[in-house]
């Protein structure tokens, strides 16, 4: 363990990968955070730290996607959209939204669970990125949302609702409480979050778009309105582009705290951390859009509403320096926390072994380390972004070396197993069982208009079946890919660009596949995972 870091700043972003959408609550003197996980499984990452900087992954709030039937297969940018995290009547609670069904909720009296199975607390068509309210002072309890345009035909505007304080059920048709079409130069409004604060009720909500746009503050003594604007957070002369889209929490000294995305293309969306206070009447602010003509008791975000990229860190006991887990040696098999399949694995599968845990989807638990994935026969083995059984971890928005080691157990002729970059275009690199039973040294790519991929390399015969591979992913994630059979490790292929989905930031995947046929395919094992600075 490192030791408590000496220096009194901290540098943005302090989540440096695509934890989408954050939302941040403090319960006694920790504080949570979640993100959007959209077709990936698990679903809704849950973070924990104690300073505001230093995070770790322990755990996640959604095992399974529901319906099962329908997230068998792949869909990247559906699913889980822009969680609300709160902590209500000692019991953690997420409420999301997703476009195609409506808004869910899960809750559990522990962070780390066990959470109740997704309850459907509205359906509906387009109904996105809800957040409840309870209101302490009367008891009553509210949720606003937001509206996806494709699914719904409207966009740039929040609903507002009566919920009952069981959080199951919303008790009217709702209210739209802000139209943005009617705040000039406004679009794009979505992402609310809710809270009260010095008998105001507040909505903290983004506008612009996720790469242009802007944090806004909303405001009124009622929940249903009417309220007031004010831009509180906005690019500026700045590096980050479209800062917005998070959650407000305050420390157990009284500091406020900040917590927001920036959209950093095949990075995805990076969470940066900016200080908080509340202006008192008179003060100056430049942070502009207040139409109220009410004086102050705003939000003032960042240095004067312009995101900051170094600052004092908040007043908070020193804790180690932590992030994320990255690497694994995949001990008796069981893959860490980070990892997530791209589709729900069969709810009930002759892949999984009598005694593996039900979550393991297409690997299977053993005595010894090492990643162990059944070579899953499959129709599309020719796209990787059709797969479910593809396991996959975010990309760091830094330079690094991403490194594995394969062996191809599988004598299957047309299996193969290896490393991936994925996003609407991807590339890999693995290993291939011949006709002969030969194995061989492939690396193949896919445009994103391309339906089927093509050689980024020659094939190289690999006669032991076993490979080191690597991919060094530079700036603007630019990744060269190698292997190393024994004798150093040589270069394959041009430079590839990863991409991002449509929401979502490229990721680094393994993968293990076979042609359709009958019987079982056999495995591939990754060993010794490694994600190294550059």
């Amino acid at each position: 363990m490192s030791a408590p870091p000496t220096d009194l700043t901290y540098r943005n972003p302090v989540l440096d990968a695509d934890w989408s959408d954050p939302d941040v609550i403090r319960a006694g003197d920790d504080f949570y955070l979640t993100a959007s996980s959209f077709g990936r499984v698990p679903g809704l990452p849950l973070l924990h730290s104690r300073d505001l900087v230093n995070w770790t992954l322990v755990g996640h709030a959604l095992q399974r996607l529901e319906p099962e039937s329908e997230f068998g297969v792949p869909r990247h940018d559906c699913g889980v959209w822009a969680p609300s995290l709160r902590h209500h009547d000692d019991r953690f609670w997420i409420f999301w939204g997703d476009p195609d069904q409506g808004i869910f909720q899960v809750n559990a009296p522990e962070i780390r669970g066990p959470w109740t199975r997704p309850h459907l607390v509205k359906a509906g068509k387009g109904l996105i990125d809800p957040c409840p309210l309870w209101d302490e002072e009367t008891g009553e309890a509210y949720l606003v949302h937001a509206w996806a345009r494709s699914r719904s035909g409207v966009k740039n505007r929040l609903t507002g609702h009566r919920m009952h304080p069981h959080g199951t059920e919303l008790l009217d048709e709702g209210k739209v409480i802000v139209d943005a079409d009617r705040i000039p130069g406004w679009f794009t409004l979505e992402g609310p979050k809710l809270y009260r604060h010095d008998g105001w009720f507040w909505i903290l909500a983004p506008a612009g778009g996720v790469e242009t746009g802007w944090q806004g503050a909303f405001r009124s003594r009622d929940f249903f309105g009417p309220y007031e604007e004010k831009v509180v957070l906005e690019q500026r002369d700045t590096d980050v582009n479209g800062p917005h889209q998070g959650g407000w929490v305050r420390t157990p000294s009284g500091e406020d705290w900040f917590l927001h995305f920036q959209q950093r293309g095949a990075y995805g969306r990076v969470v940066h951390l900016q200080p908080m206070r509340w202006a008192r009447t008179g003060d100056a602010s430049r942070a502009g859009g207040d139409r109220s003509g009410s004086g102050g008791g705003w939000p003032v975000i960042g240095d004067d509403g312009a995101p900051v990229a170094e600052h004092r860190r908040p007043d908070l006991p020193a804790q180690p320096a932590a992030a994320p887990a990255t690497d694994d040696d995949f001990p008796g098999g069981r893959h860490g926390r980070q990892w997530q399949w791209t589709a729900n694995p069969p709810p009930s599968s002759r892949l999984r072994s009598s005694r593996g845990d039900p979550h393991d989807g297409w690997a299977t638990q053993h005595s010894a380390d090492g990643l162990r994935l059944s070579c899953v026969r499959t129709a599309d083995a020719h796209d990787l972004r059709r797969l479910p059984n593809i396991l996959t971890q975010r990309l760091p928005g830094t330079p690094c070396t991403v490194e594995v080691e394969l062996r191809l157990d599988s004598p299957e002729p047309g299996a193969r197993a290896g490393l991936a970059v994925l996003g609407d275009a991807y590339a890999w690199i693995g290993l291939q069982r011949g006709t002969d039973g030969t194995a061989h040294l492939v690396h193949r790519f896919a445009e994103t208009v391309a339906e089927s991929e093509r050689d980024a390399g020659h094939p190289r015969l690999v006669p032991e079946g076993r490979v080191r591979l690597r991919i060094e992913a530079g700036a603007g994630a630019r990744c060269r890919f190698s292997y190393d059979t024994g004798d150093g490790f040589r270069p394959s292929g041009q430079t590839f660009a990863a991409t991002p989905w449509r929401w979502v930031g490229a990721l680094l995947g393994l993968a293990a596949l076979a042609p359709t046929g009958q019987g079982h395919a056999g495995t591939a094992t990754f060993t010794q995972f490694r994600i190294s600075p550059a």
